[in-house]
């Protein structure tokens, strides 16, 4: 029997490098988004501080809404990152509990998978909007 559960154990080990890469991408894209909210504040912060900027006119007044609306996209991509995140970890901790226990969770190892799949692509379009709110607010930069 002990033999049995070490396979098992050394099965789930090699099931698990998958939701282990994926790991790496989220932190990957956990970092980028941080590093993109970062710069996104900073900007906020560098408009409402300046002197030589009228805060009242229309144009800067465009670029704030613009900005908070960049700040709420990375926010919520990161919420989602962060989201599959945990939903692999779970993932990897169910399948060796159940490797260890004995029990058949393949359904939960499954559906905890495909939550964390379906947070990464949210999370990833996410960071596309932002990206395309950013791109915009550049070429839209000429007229400020």
């Amino acid at each position: 029997m002990d033999s049995f559960n070490v396979q098992n154990i050394s099965h789930v080990i090699q099931l698990s490098v998958a939701p282990v890469f994926l790991l790496t991408a989220v932190a990957t894209m956990i970092n980028a988004m941080n590093t993109r909210l970062g710069r996104i504040v900073d900007r906020q912060r560098s408009l409402r501080t300046s002197t030589h900027l009228d805060l009242a006119s229309e144009d800067v007044q465009k670029e704030l809404h613009i900005l908070a609306r960049r700040i709420h996209m990375t926010y919520l991509g990161t919420l989602f990152s962060v989201l599959a995140g945990l939903f692999v970890c779970m993932d990897i901790a169910i399948a060796f509990l159940g490797a260890l226990l004995t029990i058949d969770l393949t359904k939960s190892v499954a559906l905890l998978f495909i939550f964390a799949i379906l947070s990464m692509i949210v999370a990833l379009g996410m960071f596309l909007r932002e990206i395309t709110l950013a791109v915009g607010e550049t070429v839209g930069e000429s007229n400020v």
